[in-house]
């Protein structure tokens, strides 16, 4: 394969941590980000809040099923990030550097999605596996039923 997708699956702490990092950095003249790299958040997106006149911006992870937030850090230097609503989307960009409807490319979005079905699937065994994982402690902090109270008859005097 030419071009293998080298995104991993991260948690919300995780990304929480990149942006605070970015955000730590903004004003230093040569960043160095913590971690470097292309990362994946599932089940979230990215939302945007301008404050006092657009002066500030601010940055928010907010729940939101199927959408998946894109995290490119491989300079070391540069935070980017994209909401998508699929997770071949967001590794196609992630991989190409371009959206799925991009046309200045000789290669398409469904082209490359073809090639690089087995790395999707791949990703998709994980995200499952890691839901799985989730389900599994908060059935077993569930506590077993409670023993019946004896109840006594009071007799009245």
């Amino acid at each position: 394969m030419k071009n293998p997708i080298r995104a991993t699956i991260i948690t919300v702490d995780q990304a929480r941590a990149m942006l605070k990092d970015q955000r730590d950095q903004r004003d230093e003249r040569f960043p160095e980000l913590a971690a470097s790299g292309q990362y994946i958040l599932p089940d979230y997106r990215l939302t945007r809040k301008r404050e006092a006149f657009k002066i500030r911006r601010h940055t928010f992870l907010k729940k939101h099923f199927r959408s998946y937030v894109a995290f490119d850090s491989d300079n070391g230097q540069t935070l980017w990030i994209h909401n998508f609503p699929s997770l071949s989307e967001a590794c196609f960009w992630l991989n190409t550097g371009l959206k799925p409807n991009d046309t200045d490319s000789t290669s398409s979005y469904q082209e490359w999605k073809t090639k690089h079905t087995d790395e999707i699937e791949a990703l998709k065994e994980q995200l499952r596996a890691q839901h799985h994982e989730k389900k599994k402690p908060a059935a077993a902090a569930k506590p077993a039923h409670v023993s019946a109270v004896k109840k006594v008859k009071h007799t009245k005097k």
